[in-house]
This record gives C-alpha cells, sequence and structure tokens, in this order.
C-alpha cells in the first residue's frame, strides 16, 4: 500500500512541480555560492533565472538543449558588447542589440528566449568584456553540467534529449 502510494505520488504533476523548482533552486544557490568561495567570481546574473524555467520545466524543449543555452547566451552576450564597444547606449542601440541576437539566435539555431535580455543587461550595466567569460561562459557551463547531473539521477528524465535524423 506504501509502495503504491509513493508510486503515484512520483507519477504526479506536484511531484514534478515540487522537483523541477527544486532543481531551479539547487542550480541557482550552486552558481550563486561561487562568490563564497573566490570574490572575484560573478558567477549569476538575472537570465539565468529564466533559464531555470526552461531547462527545469521543459527540459525536453529545443530551447533548453545545452547548445542552445551556451550558444545563446554567448551569442547575445556577444552582440551587447559589440554594440557596446562601437555605440553609446541608446534606446536605439539597445533595440537594435536585441533583434540582432534575435535573429543570429535563429540563424544558428541556437534560440534561447532568456538569451534575449542580455543585450540589455550588458548595455545597462557597462558590461566589459569579461563578463563573457564570467558569469555568461562559466554559468552556462555549471548549469548545463548540473542539468545534465539532476535530469539524468535526479528527476531520471534522462538530458539533453538526443537528436532525431
Amino acid at each position: 500500500m506504501l509502495s503504491r502510494f509513493f508510486r503515484s505520488s512520483y507519477q504526479s504533476k506536484y511531484f514534478t512541480i515540487g522537483l523541477a523548482g527544486i532543481g531551479a533552486t539547487l542550480c541557482i544557490f550552486m552558481i550563486a555560492q561561487g562568490a563564497q568561495f573566490a570574490p572575484e567570481y560573478l558567477g549569476i546574473m538575472a537570465p539565468f533565472g529564466a533559464t531555470m524555467v526552461i531547462l527545469f520545466a521543459l527540459p525536453n524543449s529545443p530551447l533548453a538543449q545545452p547548445k542552445n543555452i551556451l550558444g545563446g547566451h554567448l551569442l547575445t552576450t556577444t552582440i551587447g558588447l559589440i554594440s557596446l564597444q562601437f555605440w553609446d547606449v541608446t534606446p536605439l542601440t539597445m533595440a537594435v542589440s536585441v533583434g540582432v541576437g534575435v535573429s543570429l539566435m535563429m540563424l544558428t539555431n541556437t534560440l534561447h528566449p532568456p538569451a534575449g535580455a542580455n543585450p540589455l543587461l550588458v548595455l545597462s550595466i557597462n558590461a566589459s568584456w569579461g563578463f563573457l567569460l564570467s558569469p555568461v561562459l562559466s554559468g552556462c557551463l555549471l548549469i548545463i553540467l548540473f542539468g545534465w547531473f539532476y535530469h539524468n539521477w535526479v528527476s531520471r528524465i534522462g538530458y539533453p534529449i538526443k537528436p532525431t535524423k
């Protein structure tokens, strides 16, 4: 009887919802903890919160795959940094940076909606080129590693999805 209760609980949508929330919590906590060990480490940025929604609520979505998380964040951050290098921060440069980022993610098949915020973030905080390495690259790699571990060992749904031919 107890076994049937646990089996039905594990298969309930509320269990899945709770597990996704726990996964997102643990992933962000792990990334944010980096500053405790290395004060110069900046591993967190707001768009990563939106990445958690896709990675933990929709892990089988093409938008949640490693190529999309890494490629989308790196590409759009680079667009923001290039814009910052050559132009003043204006509503037009912010808009064009986001538009170019969206188009390039689509062109390279690395669409990841949370990354659309990266040019705005880069331009808003006047980020340096080091921002591309930390928090963007380091954070993305930790997110992908955590997502792989979590979805293969905890939720057991498998990650990343295998491409279909």
